[in-house]
């Protein structure tokens, strides 16, 4: 069978942006015949997202991730449906997912890593599974559950950055659906600005490249800032903290704006910011999503009630063919997208 894959040319410069020339699309050759154990599975969505520009990198700067091989298919979260099947695990027609599927349009997997999915917890939306109600969706959920102490009643004010991207997305409205009685979103266009408030419910929503991010802060946020979900780092997150009250919440999700650095995550703060944090007891701890999947199969449940109620409203950019998968990426990496950027590979 002759398949499309993408494979890592090359690693971005020192200090780089990724460019679409870092990924190379090729033909290849699967062979017909399966192993006691493996599937071969017909893809039909991909995920870029942001985590992925550390695997660029020889080192990835965390324990959990592994980095891309050079000339070798590039992985990380996809959606399929079983073509045929020499496994216990899933049977041919059993749509599929993983954290670390292949960049190709079909692929032979072992059915032991492959999480078989119900197409009627998404409604048909497929596409979910990678976002709202998948590995995107838990991370926002466990983040404000876990790390942002809301409570219902407390009158509490969140501000998350990165707001329009797929995971800030969802977690403005899971702050706004557990208690909060302001969610204001940090995004860098009018027209991101337009979807946090018009469609997803957000109180407010300030373009931080055309806009006074410290002023419009003090103005949507007349008590302060009793929780933040960070996505993306540097002086817009630095601003933040230094409006946060006394025993406030920092989610430390991301740090978007600091990965195309040779700096470790997460990235060290100024003094002024650290001393900010101390005298204020504010707490700062890293989160990692990895940490709950105990969990995850009551809170996929959650998230997919709340998108079927239409309670949780799900925004996707998604583009079509495996061979835009390095424009896609790079689009991301810059804020291109609205809410969780998808790449249609087949139908």
């Amino acid at each position: 069978m002759q398949v499309k894959r993408v494979v890592l040319s090359s690693r971005p410069g020192n200090n780089g942006a990724p460019v679409p020339a870092n990924f190379r699309l090729e033909e290849t050759t699967l062979a017909p015949e399966l192993k006691d154990g493996e599937v071969l599975v017909r893809t039909l969505y991909l995920s870029v997202d942001p985590y992925m520009r550390c695997r660029m990198n020889e080192d990835t700067g965390a324990e959990y991730l592994t980095p891309w091989q050079l000339c070798e298919c590039v992985d990380g979260g996809g959606v399929g449906v079983v073509e045929s099947s020499r496994s216990s695990v899933c049977a041919e027609g059993d749509v599929v997912t993983c954290f670390n599927w292949p960049w190709q349009t079909h692929a032979v997997m072992k059915g032991c890593v492959l999480q078989k999915v119900e197409p009627q917890l998404v409604d048909g939306h497929l596409s979910h599974f990678l976002g709202a109600v998948g590995i995107t969706g838990l991370t926002a959920l466990f983040g404000v559950r876990e790390k942002g102490n809301i409570t219902k009643g407390a009158n509490q004010t969140m501000v998350v950055s990165g707001a329009a991207g797929a995971c800030g997305s969802i977690a403005g409205q899971i702050g706004r659906l557990d208690g909060c009685v302001r969610v204001v979103g940090i995004c860098g266009s009018d027209e991101k600005c337009r979807a946090l408030v018009e469609d997803l419910g957000f109180s407010a929503a300030i373009n931080y490249r055309h806009e006074d991010v410290p002023a419009r802060l003090r103005e949507c946020c007349p008590d302060g800032i009793d929780v933040y979900f960070d996505n993306v780092g540097g002086a817009i997150s630095d601003t933040v903290i230094t409006q946060m009250n006394s025993g406030s919440h920092v989610i430390l999700c991301g740090q978007i704006s600091q990965y195309n650095k040779d700096v470790p995550y997460p990235p060290p703060l100024s003094e002024e910011i650290q001393e900010a944090l101390r005298s204020k007891n504010i707490t700062r701890e890293r989160f990692m999503v990895l940490h709950y999947m105990n969990k995850a199969e009551a809170a996929l449940f959650e998230l997919s009630q709340w998108v079927k109620s239409g309670q949780i409203k799900v925004l996707e950019t998604v583009v079509n063919g495996i061979e835009n998968m390095g424009d896609a990426f790079c689009s991301m990496m810059k804020g291109g997208n609205i809410g969780k950027q998808i790449i249609k590979v087949s139908e």
